[in-house]
């Protein structure tokens, strides 16, 4: 019996078929589930046994078409695998809330889930992009009485305490239940058999602000461990892999860093790790830049680029927006998400570095790119103008069922956000409100929805409260 699933997780398509791996969870004891697709039937391999449960995995090719069939056990599901013409790409991020997640009714929690369901019922999907944030995980840390315990302590102490087998295994019962829980929505997990996924990673799917902290904490065996175990999570349950057989979707093979990337007919989504390498003073190491180098590399010339970076690339001068935080007790819960961005002081060089890769891929290879980023819980988008005179477009849409932050968030950014900033000399970069909006900064729960008719790409935002946006041309 199918306890979870099936998920789709793309590995790229072309003109004749599209590869997606599945995945689904029953319990230990149960026979093999069998995947059947284009004429074929095979029994899946086990990818992990865990809480007395096994997750399952196969990788299948769909033929190309605006619909093919899949059966997971003789129930079957139908997707939309003509990537190569017209198209529907969805975008969501922040899945969640940093404490009660497991307690919100799902009456209230899942309103944009199901909105977004009610869409893809009705003009179907080809890829569901997350952009981080998948799952909120700040809570792993009362998995343990010890780890609890530890997160409690003085900041010094903290590196003296070790972590054990118990630690990691009530972790990893944590970490499974919650993945158990998103996966099997019921709103979403509809989307999740039948639009093919790419997942990357950002904070609470380790724990708030990872990467951020001092090394007294950071580098403690116990964040280890438990990051250790969220990143092992991470992979099965967000890339769709084990450790050691990651899919061709992943540019490292050491999984040093998990930046991802796959490529579509015309089009190719990129998804560097801000994570994996992650430390106060920096965004990536070498292994993340190599990685995402290699990505952009490998984008065919011409084609579009959707690169999704779960923080914003594109943003207003953040020195001053954490002063004029510092002296707001209310957003307090915020500045360590702001402070977590590209263009933090700490990482302005790497942010110029990443611009101007950016620049260079669009300019050089002669096709429009477009960043796609969540986490800070609004909506609203940027540009930079380049060198030839063409326009790097940024999308932000967050979050898909994160409550909005308080009123003052979003109009204090908006407020700061005309000021300006300008990273690489002559580039400016504008926050601009939504099309049909006044504000550039919108505290609605939201999700993305990117559109490729007759060749030219568009983006709408779907907003809890205010509804749809009209078309903006990318």
């Amino acid at each position: 019996m199918i306890v979870a699933g099936p998920v789709l997780y793309a590995r790229g398509a072309d003109r004749t078929a599209a590869h997606v791996t599945v995945l689904v969870v029953t319990r230990e004891g149960d026979t093999a589930p069998r995947v059947a697709a284009a004429g074929q039937e095979d029994a899946m391999a086990v990818a992990a046994r865990l809480e007395g449960h096994v997750v399952w995995m196969r990788d299948i090719a769909l033929p190309v078409g605006d619909a093919a069939d899949y059966a997971v056990d003789g129930t079957s599901y139908r997707v939309r695998t003509d990537l190569g013409g017209g198209l529907r790409i969805g975008f969501v991020s922040c899945n969640g809330q940093e404490n009660g997640d497991e307690d919100r009714e799902h009456e209230h929690r899942d309103v944009m889930w199901r909105r977004l369901l009610t869409e893809h019922q009705e003009r179907p999907f080809a890829l569901l992009l997350h952009g981080g944030d998948q799952l909120y995980a700040d809570e792993a840390v009362e998995s343990h009485p010890a780890i609890s315990a530890w997160a409690k302590d003085e900041p010094a102490r903290r590196a003296q305490e070790p972590f054990t087998p118990d630690m990691e295994a009530a972790l990893r019962g944590y970490f499974f239940r919650r993945y158990l829980d998103t996966l099997t929505q019921a709103a979403a997990a509809p989307l999740y058999a039948t639009v093919p996924s790419l997942m990357i990673w950002d904070d609470h799917d380790i724990f708030d602000g990872w990467g951020s902290h001092p090394d007294a904490l950071q580098q403690s065996p116990i964040a280890q461990g438990i990051f250790k175990v969220a990143r092992e999570m991470f992979i099965l349950f967000q890339v769709g892999a084990v450790e050691g057989g990651l899919p061709r979707t992943c540019l490292d093979p050491s999984g040093a860093t998990m930046t991802q990337s796959a490529h579509f007919p015309g089009f190719s989504v990129c998804l560097p790790d801000l994570r994996s390498e992650r430390t106060p003073d920096r965004v990536m190491g070498p292994a993340g830049w190599a990685a995402f180098e290699r990505a952009l590399a490998d984008c065919p010339d011409g084609d579009a680029i959707l690169l999704v970076s779960s923080v914003p690339a594109l943003g207003p001068r953040l020195s001053l927006v954490e002063s004029v935080l510092d002296r707001m007790p209310r957003a307090q819960k915020y500045e360590d998400d702001l402070r977590d961005q590209w263009q933090s002081r700490s990482h302005r060089t790497e942010w110029r570095r990443l611009l101007t890769l950016l620049e260079a891929k669009a300019v050089k290879g002669n096709r429009p790119l477009t960043v796609i980023s969540g986490e800070i819980h609004l909506a609203t988008r940027a540009e930079m103008r380049l060198e030839d005179g063409s326009t790097m477009h940024q999308l932000v849409a967050s979050g898909i069922t994160h409550p909005k932050p308080p009123v003052a968030f979003p109009l204090a950014l908006s407020l700061l956000s005309r000021l300006g900033e300008s990273p690489l000399r002559g580039r400016p970069i504008k926050v601009f409100p939504l099309p049909g909006r006044r504000m550039p900064y919108i505290a609605d729960r939201n999700y993305l929805v990117i559109t490729r008719r007759d060749g030219r790409w568009s983006a709408e935002w779907e907003l809890e409260e205010t509804g749809r946006t009209p078309a903006l041309a990318l």
